[in-house]
């Protein structure tokens, strides 16, 4: 099969029959680096829970599934025109939104209101936009507005009512498991017949954030089951790494590896409600 491209977690392959093999690679990535090494059985772990939620979501929006790969890690799908922006939809206020906020009290100029703090609860979910920005570097927000100036008023509300929908769905089922969905990012591209339709991953560890419901309190971060973990260890002493550096992040040491390999595994069988079984 012909390479096609190479992103910072998949692999994309063409068939013969003019198909793609997408395959999902053990690389984490954080800062727009690729770190090393790998987290163990994560490509198969995002595969398999992507394609769990394929199922939950298939009245919301149709996918690029055509069968499974002959691995876990692996899918063959349908080409799309991808949209070129990142769909985030946000029902919590951490991470870039919250430093956003603090700056000027919106979030992808959606103004919200005063005294929200780090994990607090929105009034109700928000379409963020971001671009879609190439490997090494770094998606920045943008507004709905400009969103609209690129691909049209139409389509604009689609992506935003496709987004949230996928996102409203996403945290109803991972809440009834313990689990709060703060955020999410979905990719969208149009089929040959001219159909937005969800493709690459949706509701994995890698492209939402997934906090233990149990032991949410606004106003510090947040326990979690995705890879925040290994960005947290980036920014602490203990890495040794200053991100401003321009220097790339250290090697992840092997009990951070196992951890976040753990918090991975935890989020795909407590959302499934059955055993990972690579």
């Amino acid at each position: 099969m012909k390479h096609v491209h190479s992103g910072k977690v998949r692999d994309l392959y063409e068939t013969d029959d003019g198909l793609l093999l997408m395959v999902a690679s053990d690389r984490i990535s954080a800062f727009d680096h690729v770190l090393e090494p790998g987290i163990p059985d994560k490509g198969a772990i995002l595969t398999q829970l992507s394609l769990w939620w394929f199922d939950q979501l298939g009245d919301i929006v149709p996918n690029h599934i055509v069968a499974r790969g002959d691995e876990a890690r692996s899918v063959v799908c349908r080409p799309l025109t991808m949209v070129q922006v990142e769909c985030v939809a946000r029902g919590y206020l951490t991470g870039g939104g919250l430093a956003e906020y603090r700056e000027s009290g919106t979030v992808s100029g959606v103004r919200l209101p005063e005294g929200l703090q780090d994990g607090s609860r929105l009034p109700e979910p928000i379409f963020t936009p971001s671009t879609k920005a190439p490997v090494g570097q770094h998606d920045e927000p943008i507004s709905y507005e400009r969103v609209v100036a690129q691909v049209g008023e139409k389509p604009a509300d689609e992506l935003r009512r496709i987004t949230l929908a996928v996102y409203a769905r996403g945290a109803e089922i991972a809440r009834e498991r313990g689990i709060i969905v703060a955020d999410t990012k979905i990719e969208l591209g149009w089929d040959s017949d001219g159909v937005l339709t969800l493709g690459d991953e949706v509701l994995t560890p890698d492209s939402s954030r997934f906090w233990p419901a149990d032991a949410w309190q606004p106003g510090r971060p947040q326990p979690s089951f995705d890879k925040q973990f290994v960005r947290d260890w980036l920014l602490s002493p203990e890495s040794g790494w200053d991100k401003a550096s321009g220097t790339p992040p250290p090697r992840l040491p092997d009990d951070i590896v196992e951890r976040t390999r753990e918090r991975y595994l935890e989020a795909y069988e407590r959302i499934t409600g059955a055993p990972f079984s690579g």
